[in-house]
């Protein structure tokens, strides 16, 4: 399977995972339903309706935090992926069993204020990104580009947690939480990715850097901004900062946005055969 897929799978056992050990404690984020626990999927090793259990268990977490369509986007039960079968029983009963390692008990992973588990996710998301080639730029900004975007858009001035800091183009999120960090102030995030399954990472990136209150829409920002101030102007924030899709040539294909609306703001200015233009209608104010 190829790293462009398999992340998919690897990200969602592990927000499972965190989620279940973090359950009942004062500080948990995600509410996890009786019989939808990672000891549950345990439970599930070596039977033959292993898959549909796994995606049963996924879904009823998504249902109970109105994360329908966000962590519940990749099928474990998929005989094209994990073969037929006693085959899927044997690789998906592997699968959680690497996940049951006491070394991944993430009941006491806040210590001190570090986030160990949110930097192990950073960490798989980076290599994923190494392992897709071409496609990398699409979900993950690296940590050193991030910083530095963060520092020119001059994200540590903020002096309250009311203002704002906004990414058009956020992939899994990597680069709004490197800016965040930098703040002095507890700052209020927003972000839109078009890709739906990456838009996904990203809830679940916010999510286990305790930043659960991030609002990450899903949608092309360029035909269909999400964030306005009203039907006719975009909003607008503090700070923006993005690593836009450069390679994108044909963004404005398809594109026919009708006068006086935030679409045509964003869709009416740039030459059409070049991406990065058109995201600089965008910026703080």
């Amino acid at each position: 399977m190829d790293a462009s897929l398999y992340k998919d799978y690897i990200l969602t056992l592990l927000f499972v995972k965190y989620v279940s050990d973090r359950a009942g404690q004062p500080d948990a984020l995600i509410e996890v339903p009786p019989g939808a626990s990672f000891d549950d999927m345990k439970a599930l090793r070596g039977s033959k309706n292993i898959g549909e259990g796994m995606d049963t268990i996924i879904a009823r977490i998504a249902e109970e935090n109105d994360l329908s369509g966000v962590i519940d986007r990749a099928f474990f039960n998929d005989a094209e992926k994990f073969g037929r079968g006693q085959k899927m029983i044997n690789t998906l009963t592997a699968l959680i069993n690497i996940f049951s390692r006491e070394e991944l008990n993430f009941s006491k992973n806040r210590a001190d204020g570090d986030d160990i588990l949110g930097d192990a996710y950073e960490y798989l998301m980076r290599n994923f990104a190494t392992e897709a080639g071409k496609s990398k730029g699409q979900f993950y900004t690296p940590a050193e580009v991030s910083r530095v975007v963060a520092a020119v858009a001059g994200v540590s001035r903020a002096t309250s947690p009311k203002q704002t800091a906004y990414d058009p183009t956020c992939g899994s999120g990597s680069l709004l939480l490197k800016a965040a960090e930098t703040a002095r102030v507890p700052i209020t995030i927003f972000g839109q990715e078009m890709d739906i399954a990456t838009r996904g990472l990203a809830r679940m990136n916010m999510i286990m850097h305790n930043r659960a209150t991030a609002e990450i829409a899903q949608g092309d920002v360029i035909a269909e901004p999400h964030f306005l101030a009203d039907a006719h102007t975009l909003q607008t924030f503090d700070f923006v900062v993005a690593n836009p899709p450069f390679s994108a040539k044909a963004w404005a294909a398809g594109r026919r946005p009708r006068r006086n609306t935030a679409a045509s703001t964003m869709a009416n200015r740039p030459p059409r055969t070049a991406i990065s233009p058109s995201f600089c209608t965008s910026s703080p104010r």
